[in-house]
């Protein structure tokens, strides 16, 4: 597919690699292209199969990784966690690395942890048999990608999720995202799902992709060394660093992994207000919930935002704390911006007008936070319109480290680059120099990346 496309991923049931992959299949993305990216890769021990399944009554894609030695997983049985229970793998091991297994409602492992006990866990219902354990760092990973010849924007999608699994599970562990290393048999199906992912998202021509709430469940997973609480450490890494939003659920067990949340870092934003559906896409999940286990993905046409609303009221007696609290209350509540202007109220006081700008659905909500975290006794609104340049998010590989980079298009068709806060910020604390020295240094590589 040629055109640029919108993606939108619906995560009522969570997300993972494996229903990701499934939902963009489903969405229009071939299996013939998914095969013959992942047949570029220098990793070997595993089958790919694809398949239409009933979840609930719904016709829906699944796709399965296959490693030697496991058997197909039956659909209709719930695929359990990796770290659910104790049970024979079939194997021995004793070492101190820090793994990334992934497991969710799918076939993932990438729960990274020390593996500092001996290794006897499984899969309910088979076996992995005796795979080899070989380990991989985040360098290896990149090298397995960079050889691929892949596609550039497979390449980049692919690094740019499999960074941010390293960084979260580095951040969780206490090492450099660097030193993470990947147990064989998780890397290769988080291997598989992310650049099967990053190939779909590419044929399909999604140029923006927006992501939902991320629905989690509840409870625990139990690991050789212990229980760990429903998310996991990785997945909380991950939605704080890119500001993603959970949303929990009574549901028992872990509903998105830390290669699901490693896609949805690649999201622009939660969705539009207003928007057309082009497509639907449903991805299976491997467990069976009351509730369909699926992930629905669309290709959408975002509505021009029109007319927003401005939300504005002179406040001459309220705390600096204050402002500040109500002004996170409204940013959280979803106001598009906020800010404060130095203004002179009767008698010469100093004040400060507090302007919101927001959809018209959020009225009401922005409203009530006025009145209840400042002084202001009223509020006047009056519609805005705005212009908005189309825009998109790209990650750079500098000489202080890879950063986040907003582009954005002029009306000419020119492109220009703002390098993310956040990401300046982090290298600018690890390299020991100036804010303004990383951004320059990663304005310069964005801006020679188009040449």
């Amino acid at each position: 597919m040629n055109d640029k496309n919108t993606l939108y991923l619906e995560c009522r049931s969570g997300i993972s690699g494996d229903m990701t992959v499934a939902a963009l299949l489903d969405l229009g993305a071939t299996e013939a292209n998914l095969r013959q990216t992942l047949a570029k890769l220098p990793v070997a021990g595993y089958e790919i199969k694809v398949q239409r399944v009933r979840k609930n009554g719904l016709d829906v894609c699944d796709f399965d990784v296959i490693l030697d030695g496991e058997e197909e997983h039956p659909h209709e049985q719930e695929h359990a966690h990796a770290h659910e229970e104790e049970h024979s793998h079939g194997h021995t091991h004793a070492h101190d690395h820090t793994h990334a297994h992934e497991h969710d409602g799918g076939h993932e492992h990438a729960h990274e942890y020390a593996d500092d006990h001996v290794g006897d866990h499984e899969h309910t219902g088979h076996e992995h048999g005796s795979h080899a354990h070989v380990h991989r760092t985040w360098k290896d990973i990149e090298e397995i990608l960079t050889a691929a010849d892949l596609k550039p924007r497979v390449l980049e999608l692919s690094r740019q999720m499999f960074r941010a699994v390293a960084e979260a599970e580095g951040k969780a562990h206490g090492c450099p995202p660097e030193e993470v290393h990947f147990h064989e048999v998780g890397a290769v199906d988080s291997i598989v799902d992310i650049v099967g992912t990053a190939a779909c998202l590419e044929e399909l021509g999604v140029e923006k992709v927006l992501v939902s709430d991320l629905w989690e469940g509840t409870g625990h997973v139990r690991c050789q060394h212990g229980v760990l609480p429903v998310p996991v450490p990785a997945v909380l890494k991950i939605v704080s660093a890119h500001g993603l939003t959970l949303r929990q659920t009574e549901q028992q067990g872990e509903m998105v992994t830390p290669t699901g949340a490693a896609i949805a870092s690649l999201s622009e934003g939660q969705h539009p207000s207003r928007f057309r559906v082009k497509k639907v896409g449903l991805g299976a999940g491997k467990k069976e919930f009351p509730k369909a286990n699926i992930l629905r993905a669309m290709l959408i046409e975002e509505e021009p935002e029109g007319e927003l609303w401005m939300l504005e009221s002179n406040i001459d007696d309220c705390t600096g704390e204050e402002m500040g609290y109500a002004m996170e209350c409204l940013l959280e509540a979803g106001a598009r911006d906020v800010f404060f202007t130095p203004i002179y109220m009767k008698k010469n006081r100093p004040a400060y007008r507090l302007s919101v700008l927001c959809d018209e659905e959020h009225i009401r909500e922005m409203d009530e936070i006025l009145f209840r975290e400042t002084t202001t006794i009223g509020v006047r609104r009056y519609q805005v319109e705005r212009d908005i340049l189309e825009r998109r998010f790209a990650e750079m590989e500098t000489e202080l480290g890879m950063a986040k980079v907003k582009v954005c298009a002029l009306p000419d068709g020119e492109e220009v680059f703002y390098p993310e806060y956040e990401s300046v910020k982090e290298l600018a604390k690890k390299s020991g120099k100036s804010y303004r020295e990383v951004y320059r240094v990663v304005k310069e590589k964005a801006e020679n990346s188009r040449a």
